[in-house]
Protein backbone atom coordinates (compact mmCIF):
# COMPACT_ATOMS: atom_id res chain seq x y z
CA UNK A 1 0.00 0.00 0.00
CA UNK A 2 1.29 3.44 -0.92
CA UNK A 3 2.17 5.82 1.89
CA UNK A 4 -0.47 8.37 2.83
CA UNK A 5 0.27 11.61 0.94
CA UNK A 6 -0.34 13.71 4.06
CA UNK A 7 2.17 11.55 5.94
CA UNK A 8 4.69 11.94 3.10
CA UNK A 9 4.59 15.73 3.44
CA UNK A 10 4.29 15.64 7.23
CA UNK A 11 1.07 17.66 7.37
CA UNK A 12 -2.37 17.05 8.84
CA UNK A 13 -5.41 16.27 6.73
CA UNK A 14 -6.78 19.71 7.48
CA UNK A 15 -3.66 21.53 6.27
CA UNK A 16 -4.32 24.51 4.03
CA UNK A 17 -2.60 25.21 0.71
CA UNK A 18 0.11 27.43 2.24
CA UNK A 19 1.03 24.82 4.84
CA UNK A 20 1.26 22.12 2.18
CA UNK A 21 3.42 24.34 0.00
CA UNK A 22 5.78 25.19 2.88
CA UNK A 23 6.17 21.50 3.75
CA UNK A 24 6.90 20.69 0.12
CA UNK A 25 9.53 23.43 -0.19
CA UNK A 26 11.37 22.15 2.87
CA UNK A 27 11.35 18.51 1.78
CA UNK A 28 12.18 19.23 -1.87
CA UNK A 29 15.27 21.19 -0.87
CA UNK A 30 16.35 18.39 1.47
CA UNK A 31 15.82 15.39 -0.84
CA UNK A 32 16.57 16.74 -4.30
CA UNK A 33 19.00 14.17 -5.79
CA UNK A 34 21.40 16.86 -6.97
CA UNK A 35 21.81 17.92 -3.34
CA UNK A 36 21.25 14.72 -1.36
CA UNK A 37 23.60 11.92 -2.42
CA UNK A 38 21.85 9.25 -0.38
CA UNK A 39 20.83 6.46 -2.83
CA UNK A 40 17.29 6.58 -1.41
CA UNK A 41 16.93 10.34 -1.98
CA UNK A 42 15.69 9.98 -5.58
CA UNK A 43 12.77 7.73 -4.58
CA UNK A 44 11.95 9.99 -1.64
CA UNK A 45 12.01 13.04 -3.94
CA UNK A 46 9.61 11.37 -6.39
CA UNK A 47 7.30 10.42 -3.52
CA UNK A 48 7.27 14.03 -2.27
CA UNK A 49 6.52 15.34 -5.78
CA UNK A 50 3.63 12.93 -6.23
CA UNK A 51 2.12 13.82 -2.85
CA UNK A 52 2.40 17.55 -3.53
CA UNK A 53 1.02 17.32 -7.06
CA UNK A 54 -2.13 15.70 -5.65
CA UNK A 55 -2.62 17.69 -2.45
CA UNK A 56 -1.95 21.05 -4.14
CA UNK A 57 -4.72 20.42 -6.69
CA UNK A 58 -8.18 20.94 -5.09
CA UNK A 59 -9.89 18.47 -7.42
CA UNK A 60 -7.34 15.71 -7.00
CA UNK A 61 -7.13 16.32 -3.26
CA UNK A 62 -10.90 16.00 -2.92
CA UNK A 63 -10.87 12.75 -4.88
CA UNK A 64 -7.95 11.47 -2.78
CA UNK A 65 -9.65 12.41 0.50
CA UNK A 66 -12.78 10.51 -0.56
CA UNK A 67 -11.34 7.42 -2.26
CA UNK A 68 -7.82 7.10 -0.87
CA UNK A 69 -5.19 5.36 -2.98
CA UNK A 70 -7.85 4.32 -5.52
CA UNK A 71 -8.67 7.94 -6.38
CA UNK A 72 -7.12 7.66 -9.87
CA UNK A 73 -9.50 4.80 -10.77
CA UNK A 74 -12.61 6.87 -10.15
CA UNK A 75 -14.20 8.49 -13.27
CA UNK A 76 -13.61 12.20 -13.56
CA UNK A 77 -17.31 13.01 -13.54
CA UNK A 78 -17.88 11.45 -10.13
CA UNK A 79 -20.97 12.84 -8.44
CA UNK A 80 -19.26 14.93 -5.85
CA UNK A 81 -16.67 16.35 -8.16
CA UNK A 82 -15.20 19.67 -7.06
CA UNK A 83 -14.41 22.44 -9.52
CA UNK A 84 -11.21 22.36 -11.52
CA UNK A 85 -8.32 23.86 -9.60
CA UNK A 86 -4.74 24.62 -10.37
CA UNK A 87 -4.36 21.57 -12.60
CA UNK A 88 -2.49 18.33 -11.94
CA UNK A 89 0.41 17.37 -14.07
CA UNK A 90 4.08 17.43 -13.35
CA UNK A 91 6.42 20.32 -12.75
CA UNK A 92 6.43 23.16 -15.26
CA UNK A 93 9.28 25.47 -16.03
CA UNK A 94 8.95 29.23 -15.78
CA UNK A 95 8.64 30.52 -19.34
CA UNK A 96 11.27 33.26 -19.11
CA UNK A 97 14.37 31.31 -18.04
CA UNK A 98 17.18 30.86 -20.51
CA UNK A 99 20.08 28.53 -20.61
CA UNK A 100 20.14 24.75 -20.76
CA UNK A 101 17.55 22.60 -19.05
CA UNK A 102 19.25 20.16 -16.69
CA UNK A 103 17.66 16.73 -16.52
CA UNK A 104 17.84 14.38 -13.58
CA UNK A 105 17.03 10.79 -14.56
CA UNK A 106 13.83 10.32 -16.56
CA UNK A 107 11.47 12.26 -14.35
CA UNK A 108 13.64 15.10 -13.13
CA UNK A 109 14.50 18.44 -14.67
CA UNK A 110 14.12 18.35 -18.47
CA UNK A 111 13.63 20.41 -21.60
CA UNK A 112 10.29 22.02 -22.28
CA UNK A 113 7.83 19.42 -23.49
CA UNK A 114 9.80 16.56 -21.92
CA UNK A 115 8.20 14.18 -19.47
CA UNK A 116 8.45 15.35 -15.87
CA UNK A 117 9.17 19.06 -15.50
CA UNK A 118 7.77 21.53 -18.04
CA UNK A 119 5.48 24.61 -18.00
CA UNK A 120 4.85 27.85 -16.12
CA UNK A 121 5.21 27.98 -12.37
CA UNK A 122 5.38 24.38 -11.25
CA UNK A 123 2.94 22.26 -9.31
CA UNK A 124 0.66 24.31 -7.13
CA UNK A 125 2.24 27.56 -8.24
CA UNK A 126 5.72 26.81 -6.88
CA UNK A 127 8.35 28.86 -8.66
CA UNK A 128 11.40 26.65 -9.20
CA UNK A 129 13.72 29.61 -9.60
CA UNK A 130 12.64 30.64 -6.11
CA UNK A 131 12.79 27.09 -4.75
CA UNK A 132 16.22 26.08 -6.05
CA UNK A 133 17.75 29.43 -6.98
CA UNK A 134 19.69 29.82 -3.74
CA UNK A 135 21.14 26.35 -4.18
CA UNK A 136 21.97 26.34 -7.87
CA UNK A 137 22.12 29.96 -8.97
CA UNK A 138 18.80 29.85 -10.84
CA UNK A 139 16.79 27.06 -12.45
CA UNK A 140 18.15 27.77 -15.92
CA UNK A 141 21.78 27.65 -14.86
CA UNK A 142 21.96 24.97 -12.22
CA UNK A 143 25.61 24.51 -11.26
CA UNK A 144 26.24 21.80 -8.70
CA UNK A 145 29.79 20.60 -7.94
CA UNK A 146 30.34 16.86 -8.11
CA UNK A 147 30.18 14.81 -4.94
CA UNK A 148 33.31 13.60 -3.19
CA UNK A 149 33.69 9.84 -3.30
CA UNK A 150 35.65 7.37 -1.20
CA UNK A 151 37.14 3.92 -1.74
CA UNK A 152 39.43 1.69 0.29
CA UNK A 153 43.11 1.14 -0.50
CA UNK A 154 44.37 -2.10 1.11
CA UNK A 155 48.11 -2.20 1.84
CA UNK A 156 50.48 -4.57 3.59
CA UNK A 157 52.57 -3.24 6.45
CA UNK A 158 55.63 -3.26 4.19
CA UNK A 159 53.83 -1.35 1.42
CA UNK A 160 52.63 1.24 3.91
CA UNK A 161 56.19 1.58 5.25
CA UNK A 162 57.83 2.06 1.86
CA UNK A 163 55.10 4.00 0.09
CA UNK A 164 55.65 4.58 -3.63
CA UNK A 165 53.56 4.59 -6.78
CA UNK A 166 50.73 2.12 -7.09
CA UNK A 167 48.13 1.42 -9.77
CA UNK A 168 44.65 1.08 -8.36
CA UNK A 169 41.66 -0.31 -10.29
CA UNK A 170 38.19 0.63 -9.07
CA UNK A 171 34.82 -0.49 -10.40
CA UNK A 172 32.26 2.24 -11.03
CA UNK A 173 29.03 2.90 -12.94
CA UNK A 174 30.96 3.38 -16.17
CA UNK A 175 33.08 0.27 -15.73
CA UNK A 176 36.55 -0.14 -14.27
CA UNK A 177 38.92 2.82 -13.97
CA UNK A 178 42.64 2.78 -13.25
CA UNK A 179 44.42 5.38 -11.15
CA UNK A 180 48.11 5.94 -10.53
CA UNK A 181 48.44 6.76 -6.84
CA UNK A 182 51.44 8.16 -4.99
CA UNK A 183 51.38 6.54 -1.55
CA UNK A 184 53.49 8.52 0.94
CA UNK A 185 55.90 6.44 3.06
CA UNK A 186 54.56 5.66 6.51
CA UNK A 187 50.83 6.00 5.83
CA UNK A 188 48.72 4.83 8.74
CA UNK A 189 45.49 2.85 8.85
CA UNK A 190 42.50 5.11 8.16
CA UNK A 191 44.57 7.86 6.52
CA UNK A 192 43.05 9.27 3.32
CA UNK A 193 44.86 9.98 0.05
CA UNK A 194 43.16 12.63 -2.09
CA UNK A 195 42.86 12.38 -5.87
CA UNK A 196 41.66 15.84 -6.91
CA UNK A 197 38.88 15.95 -9.50
CA UNK A 198 38.44 12.18 -9.69
CA UNK A 199 35.14 12.05 -7.80
CA UNK A 200 31.56 12.54 -9.02
CA UNK A 201 30.97 14.73 -12.07
CA UNK A 202 29.51 18.18 -11.59
CA UNK A 203 26.50 19.60 -13.42
CA UNK A 204 27.25 21.83 -16.40
CA UNK A 205 30.65 23.44 -15.98
CA UNK A 206 30.75 22.81 -12.22
CA UNK A 207 33.94 21.09 -11.02
CA UNK A 208 34.06 17.39 -10.30
CA UNK A 209 34.39 16.15 -6.74
CA UNK A 210 37.46 14.49 -5.29
CA UNK A 211 38.18 10.81 -4.81
CA UNK A 212 39.55 9.83 -1.42
CA UNK A 213 41.34 6.52 -0.96
CA UNK A 214 41.16 5.42 2.68
CA UNK A 215 44.14 3.28 3.65
CA UNK A 216 43.38 -0.09 5.21
CA UNK A 217 46.47 -1.94 6.43
CA UNK A 218 46.05 -5.69 6.30
CA UNK A 219 46.78 -7.85 9.37
CA UNK A 220 50.37 -9.07 9.41
CA UNK A 221 51.72 -12.40 10.76
CA UNK A 222 54.57 -10.64 12.60
CA UNK A 223 53.87 -6.94 13.03
CA UNK A 224 51.11 -5.18 14.94
CA UNK A 225 50.70 -1.45 14.38
CA UNK A 226 49.74 1.12 16.98
CA UNK A 227 49.76 4.41 15.09
CA UNK A 228 53.35 4.65 13.86
CA UNK A 229 54.72 2.31 16.51
CA UNK A 230 55.32 -1.29 15.51
CA UNK A 231 55.11 -4.27 17.89
CA UNK A 232 56.72 -7.61 17.19
CA UNK A 233 57.22 -10.76 19.23
CA UNK A 234 60.88 -11.77 19.57
CA UNK A 235 61.58 -15.44 20.34
CA UNK A 236 64.69 -16.05 22.49
CA UNK A 237 66.24 -19.15 24.04
CA UNK A 238 66.29 -19.71 27.79
CA UNK A 239 70.05 -19.15 27.90
CA UNK A 240 69.79 -15.91 25.85
CA UNK A 241 67.21 -14.62 28.29
CA UNK A 242 69.21 -15.75 31.33
CA UNK A 243 72.70 -14.77 30.22
CA UNK A 244 71.89 -11.85 27.93
CA UNK A 245 72.58 -11.70 24.21
CA UNK A 246 72.41 -9.58 21.07
CA UNK A 247 69.80 -11.01 18.71
CA UNK A 248 68.33 -10.02 15.33
CA UNK A 249 64.82 -8.58 15.09
CA UNK A 250 62.78 -8.04 11.88
CA UNK A 251 61.57 -4.55 10.93
CA UNK A 252 58.83 -3.46 8.47
CA UNK A 253 61.51 -1.96 6.22
CA UNK A 254 62.63 -5.49 5.38
CA UNK A 255 66.02 -4.96 7.03
CA UNK A 256 67.11 -6.73 10.20
CA UNK A 257 68.00 -4.71 13.27
CA UNK A 258 69.96 -5.85 16.36
CA UNK A 259 68.63 -5.65 19.88
CA UNK A 260 70.39 -6.36 23.15
CA UNK A 261 68.57 -8.72 25.48
CA UNK A 262 69.58 -7.87 29.06
CA UNK A 263 70.63 -10.80 31.27
CA UNK A 264 67.81 -12.10 33.45
CA UNK A 265 65.01 -11.14 31.04
CA UNK A 266 61.65 -12.89 31.21
CA UNK A 267 58.91 -13.41 28.65
CA UNK A 268 56.83 -10.30 28.10
CA UNK A 269 59.68 -7.84 28.54
CA UNK A 270 59.57 -5.14 25.88
CA UNK A 271 62.70 -3.79 24.27
CA UNK A 272 62.45 -0.49 22.41
CA UNK A 273 64.24 0.30 19.16
CA UNK A 274 63.87 4.03 18.65
CA UNK A 275 62.95 5.18 15.14
CA UNK A 276 62.54 1.65 13.73
CA UNK A 277 58.74 1.94 13.44
CA UNK A 278 56.74 3.53 10.63
CA UNK A 279 58.32 6.67 9.11
CA UNK A 280 56.63 10.06 9.40
CA UNK A 281 56.34 12.73 6.66
CA UNK A 282 57.89 15.24 9.01
CA UNK A 283 59.92 14.65 12.14
CA UNK A 284 60.78 11.40 13.89
CA UNK A 285 58.99 8.22 12.96
CA UNK A 286 57.55 5.63 15.29
CA UNK A 287 59.42 3.11 17.41
CA UNK A 288 59.65 -0.67 17.23
CA UNK A 289 58.87 -2.65 20.38
CA UNK A 290 60.20 -6.20 20.57
CA UNK A 291 58.41 -8.33 23.16
CA UNK A 292 60.45 -11.24 24.42
CA UNK A 293 59.04 -14.73 24.21
CA UNK A 294 61.20 -17.46 25.73
CA UNK A 295 61.12 -20.65 23.69
CA UNK A 296 62.44 -24.10 24.69
CA UNK A 297 63.56 -26.85 22.32
CA UNK A 298 60.59 -29.05 21.34
CA UNK A 299 62.83 -32.09 21.77
CA UNK A 300 65.98 -32.37 23.93
CA UNK A 301 69.10 -34.24 22.99
CA UNK A 302 70.78 -36.41 25.61
CA UNK A 303 73.39 -33.81 26.52
CA UNK A 304 70.79 -31.01 26.59
CA UNK A 305 68.65 -33.03 28.95
CA UNK A 306 71.65 -33.64 31.23
CA UNK A 307 72.43 -29.94 31.40
CA UNK A 308 68.80 -28.97 32.13
CA UNK A 309 68.61 -31.64 34.82
CA UNK A 310 71.84 -30.34 36.34
CA UNK A 311 70.49 -26.78 36.27
CA UNK A 312 67.28 -27.93 37.94
CA UNK A 313 69.29 -29.61 40.68
CA UNK A 314 71.50 -26.64 41.52
CA UNK A 315 69.09 -23.73 40.99
CA UNK A 316 66.98 -22.37 43.83
CA UNK A 317 64.92 -20.16 41.53
CA UNK A 318 61.13 -20.57 41.91
CA UNK A 319 59.09 -18.33 39.56
CA UNK A 320 55.89 -19.19 41.46
CA UNK A 321 57.14 -17.99 44.80
CA UNK A 322 55.62 -14.71 45.94
CA UNK A 323 58.23 -12.07 46.55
Amino acid sequence: MARDFYEVLGVGRGADRDEIQRAYRTLARKYHPDVNKDPAAEDRFKEINEAFSVLSDPEQRARYDRFGEDFRKVPEDWEERVGAGAGGGGFRWSSGTGGPRVRYGTTGFGDEGAEGFGGAEGVGGVDFEDLFGSLFGGAGRMRVPGADQEAELPLTVEEAYRGGRRTVTLAGPGGQRRYDVDVPPGVTDGQRIRLAGEGGRGNGDAPAGDLYLRVRIRPHPQFRLDGRDVHVQLPVTPWEAALGATVPVPTPSGATAKVTVPAGSSSGRRLRLRGEGMPAPRGAGGDLYAELRIMVPPQLGDRERELFEELAAVSSFDPRRTR
